[in-house]
């Protein structure tokens, strides 16, 4: 069985910092490439942030560059999303999310569409 774990998340006030953990089991996810996205009530689920399985790729949605960080840690088989700086509007449903299959470690994804397994999402509330 698959399973994808979020954790970390809460509430805060702007300003402030959080740190998203996802970590992996059923699998070793250290061969493929992970995402965060995020789903804030009333609207479609966006991409936030995509980590290459090399962990040498990384890419993020303009509005949390400069202010956000994917990153990974193979021997816990665990994705992080360090976020700083956090505003109102970044209040949402985290998910953590795999992509499966065959491809260049360098590659990273953004599209919903690419990923095949998710977490069950984290909260993360921000106060203005």
């Amino acid at each position: 069985q698959v399973q994808l774990v979020e954790s970390g998340g809460g509430l805060v006030q702007a300003g402030a910092s959080l740190r998203l953990s996802c970590a992996a089991s059923g699998r070793t996810f250290n061969y493929y490439a992970m995402g965060w996205f995020r789903q804030a009530p009333g609207k479609e689920r966006e991409f936030v942030a995509a980590i290459s399985r090399s962990g040498d790729n990384t890419y993020y949605t303009d509005s949390v560059k400069g202010r956000f960080t994917i990153s990974r840690e193979y021997a816990k088989n665990t994705v992080y999303l360090q976020m700083n700086s956090l505003k109102a509007e970044d209040t949402a449903v985290y998910y953590c999310a795999v992509r499966d299959g065959y491809y260049s470690s360098a590659y990273y994804f953004t599209d919903f569409a690419d990923y095949n397994y998710w977490g069950q999402g984290s909260q993360v509330t921000v106060s203005s």
